[in-house]
């Protein structure tokens, strides 16, 4: 899945606006293939149509759509 992941331009600005960050499209990318990566497998949770990866380490979790593998949006984790 990590290697698939497609983003539309609407998501980089919500992704900035949710982590409060200014990064630009590619800084955005790698900083969630880096999370992706160092993510446990049973951290990878799918619920309906999306699938839910919820980092710790980085106090991050992921939404991904599970048919088109389009990053929906990305949380802080509540500590």
């Amino acid at each position: 899945m990590i290697n698939i992941l497609c983003y539309t331009e609407l998501v980089y600005g919500r992704i900035n606006k949710k982590l409060s960050i200014a990064l630009n499209k590619n800084e955005i990318e790698n900083l969630l293939l880096k999370v992706l990566q160092n993510t446990d497998e049973k951290d990878y949770v799918k619920i309906g149509k999306n699938y839910y990866i919820s980092n710790l380490e980085h106090n991050i979790r992921v939404t991904v759509n599970s048919y088109t593998f389009r990053v929906i949006t990305v949380y802080r984790l509540e500590k």
